[in-house]
């Protein structure tokens, strides 16, 4: 994602809450509030700018490996995996980061993007079985 367009929305995000603070009803943690919040924020710039979504390789890159071999094959996948999710629609994609990268549970995943959690377990599958099928 573009870095000002990330500032931009985190500064917005930031904003929203506090004005917003007494919409926040604790049913959820702070934290599934403001990934919806920034996830609306992020969906509307997309509308508005229509800036693509992608996920940057720095961004989940794997550390520490002891083997220069098994990093560049790992970078390779990594760069496999971020080409098919940058084409997967918005919704699947968001299920997939959202589970796997921020390690939310199906049911914070569902508040955050206002879907029935069979939904996202299914949008999750749909992922991994394209995923799978293309790596």
């Amino acid at each position: 994602m573009n870095e000002e367009l990330t500032k931009d929305i985190t500064q917005e995000v930031m904003v929203k809450a506090i004005l917003n603070i007494k919409k926040f009803k604790g049913q959820s943690k702070l934290s599934t509030w403001l990934i919806s919040i920034a996830s609306n924020l992020y969906k509307d710039s997309i509308r508005k700018n229509k800036y693509t979504s992608s996920l940057s390789v720095e961004e989940l890159s794997i550390k520490d490996y002891q083997n220069i071999e098994e990093s560049v094959i790992n970078k390779d996948t990594i760069r496999r995996m971020e080409s098919i999710l940058k084409d997967l629609p918005y919704e699947k994609r968001m299920v997939f980061i959202l589970k796997n990268y921020y390690d939310y549970s199906y049911e914070e995943i569902s508040t955050i993007l206002k879907s029935p959690i069979g939904t996202v377990r299914s949008r999750l599958h749909y992922c991994i079985k394209k995923l799978r099928s293309l790596i």
